[in-house]
């Protein structure tokens, strides 16, 4: 099955990104656990947009609208307590009707809860965190805000991070 990615686009908006040239990746590296997935902190890090409703600014879609070749390249965090209720979404790319009724479908945070008491994994991070996908343009995504995530994952000691794409 595939997937269409610019569903929610306009016609000439979708043809535009579908043009755009886009980076690809070298090789991507690959850590095997150093320990048993049961002994583990898990997080998660999501392209959802997902963002707490009261207390975060949505990602820009305002300024996509005007740009649509640009992406807000910058991150949420996402404590491991969050409810549904708190949930926020901003995205232009996918529907998120279903993840403002339930994160989980984007966002596993509550089954991850759920691995941590039937002992599958050791811990759930206190932390997650969340970026708005469909960046054309990943330079300062990469280069600026995934340094600083990967340093808070580390301050965490976190083991293992679990990514989930919307």
């Amino acid at each position: 099955m595939s997937v269409d990615s610019y569903r929610f686009l306009p016609r000439s908006l979708a043809a535009f990104f579908q043009a755009a040239p886009v980076a690809r990746p070298g090789i991507i590296p690959f850590s095997p656990l150093s320990k048993p997935l049961a002994d583990c902190s898990v997080a998660l890090v999501t392209t959802a947009g997902l963002h707490l409703r009261d207390e975060q600014p949505p990602f820009d879609l305002d300024r996509e609208r005007r740009e649509p070749a640009w992406g807000d390249p910058s991150f949420r965090e996402i404590p491991a307590s969050v409810r549904q209720d708190q949930i926020g979404a901003s995205h232009l790319h996918y529907n998120t009707a279903d993840t403002l009724e339930d994160v989980n479908c984007v966002f596993p945070i509550h089954r991850l809860h759920e691995a941590q008491r039937a002992g599958r994994i050791g811990a759930v991070a206190p932390t997650h965190y969340s970026f708005m996908g469909f960046q054309l343009d990943q330079h300062e995504q990469v280069e600026r805000y995934v340094p600083q995530v990967v340093q808070q994952l580390r301050r965490d000691a976190v083991d293992a991070a679990l990514l989930t794409p919307a």
